[in-house]
């Protein structure tokens, strides 16, 4: 397999100096082990937002899942989403390449740039997101509505200041951040079993899938951020099951927590952090899970440079990440909240990668990748793999229109009335997605066999 080369490191010293090249063309140090790569995504899986997705699981009121459908939701779905999501950072343990530099085996390197734009787009919201929380929950801690612009600065310079050393970030993830915030979601799950909860839902599995699919859109927006973390991973085997153990325990967790926090805020998503400071030293705890929020913010400002490094691989990394950061935090300051707009992104986010990872990972395993990928600059373009990942978002968008515009949603709309289908509870965007995107490249990469 044609791939970016290796820095193998055997010292432990000279592992802990190592930080991540400054260009695509530099040989990435592999320095992260299980326990690192575990922390890491221990803390990715644990977030503001999570808590407050617990909404997108729950339903509106009135409409609420039960609670134990609701928690097989969560399982369901992160099992699924994070399943992906591991096998992603699979392939950027093995090629040694970040995740957008990784596509280029599979579309070739211009084409590679649609979906690297696209994860671009994906990755500032992610980061204005992230900082628009941070700031939220700084202000419940300090029981204010003021102040926002300083705690969206002070955010947006931790930020920046991480991605400039991002394997250093890592380290401290692991040795501190995660196991405090441990000892904090252990004691807001001692409080809120103690405190109780109603279930207005109960026996209610209705929306169950589509709750499903809010839980994996979630772990898919991961799945193209993967492989410039694992790229890094000493063993191929330590980047697959330090992601999947990591996240999948952290997910599920946070979830669950926060569908546990919206039951005693009375379903309000609004006022899902009351219900952490609601307990006794709550605030300082939840100070705790705001500072660390940063990683999330972290993590997004940083890919989006690996993904501009796809387009301009010569650009000093640690001038995208330090315009990164202040272009998010310039918009944080500008966004104040976000409602309904947020729940469509994550439908859109999980359209577009949900079948782009099917493709990947079929023509990785089962076809062209078997031969070896070409990751280079002048990798040629493979215009046939574009049609079984428009397949698989066609697909989701019409099982599950985005509600993007009015436009968007009434052509969808259409077609289903065009050949009389209604959305029924059993078709699941994400499951269909997929099913369709991977049997399309399995049949590409069958006749592509029999050519060759």
């Amino acid at each position: 397999m044609t791939a970016v080369p290796s820095a193998p490191i055997s010292d432990l010293e000279t592992a802990a100096r190592a930080e991540a090249p400054l260009t695509l063309d530099t040989a990435p140090p592999r320095t992260l082990d299980f326990r690192a790569l575990f922390a890491l995504w221990a803390n990715l899986g644990v977030s503001l937002i999570g808590f407050t997705s617990a909404a997108t699981v729950l339903g509106r009121q009135g409409h609420e899942l039960g609670f134990t459908a609701a928690v097989t939701a969560i399982v369901a779905g992160t099992a699924i989403g994070t399943a992906m999501l591991a096998v992603a950072a699979l392939v950027g343990a093995r090629t040694g390449a970040p995740a957008m530099a990784v596509l280029r085996g599979l579309f070739g390197t211009r084409l590679s740039y649609v979906p690297t734009v696209l994860n671009i787009l994906q990755c500032v919201g992610w980061g204005v997101y992230e900082l628009t929380v941070i700031a939220w929950g700084a202000q419940t801690v300090a029981g204010t509505e003021g102040w926002r612009w300083l705690f969206v600065l002070l955010a947006g310079a931790l930020t920046t200041v991480l991605t400039i050393w991002p394997l250093g970030a890592i380290a401290v993830l692991r040795k501190y951040v995660a196991v405090a915030v441990g000892v904090a979601m252990v004691y807001f799950t001692v409080q809120f079993a103690r405190q109780g909860f109603p279930d207005p839902g109960a026996g209610n599995w209705d929306g169950f899938l589509s709750a499903t699919d809010a839980v994996i859109a979630v772990s898919i927006s991961f799945v193209p951020l993967a492989a410039d973390y694992t790229r890094h991973a000493r063993t191929s085997a330590g980047a697959f099951w330090g992601t999947f153990s990591g996240y999948t325990v952290a997910q599920v967790w946070c979830y669950v927590l926060g569908v546990v926090a919206l039951l005693q805020s009375g379903g309000d998503p609004d006022r899902i952090l009351g219900s952490f400071t609601g307990v006794a030293a709550g605030w300082a705890f939840l100070l705790v899970l705001v500072l660390r929020e940063a990683d999330q913010s972290f993590a997004n400002v940083y890919s989006t440079a690996m993904s501009i490094h796809n387009l301009w691989p010569k650009v000093d990394r640690r001038l995208l990440t330090g315009g990164i950061g202040v272009l998010v935090t310039v918009l944080a300051l500008r966004i104040k909240e976000f409602t309904e707009s947020y729940y469509s992104f994550l439908g859109l986010i999980g359209s577009v990668f949900v079948p782009l990872f099917a493709v990947l990972a079929v023509d990785y395993f089962l076809g062209a990748g078997r031969r070896g990928w070409n990751l280079t600059q002048d990798a040629p373009a493979r215009w046939v793999m574009l049609l079984p990942w428009v397949l698989g978002f066609a697909v989701y968008q019409f099982l599950a229109p985005t509600a993007v515009a009015g436009w968007w949603t009434d052509l969808w709309t259409k077609a289903q009335e065009a050949v009389h289908f209604t959305p029924q509870a059993w078709s699941s965007a994400s499951l269909f997605s997929f099913l369709v995107a991977a049997a399309a490249t399995g049949a590409v990469a069958a006749v592509e066999r029999r050519r060759g």
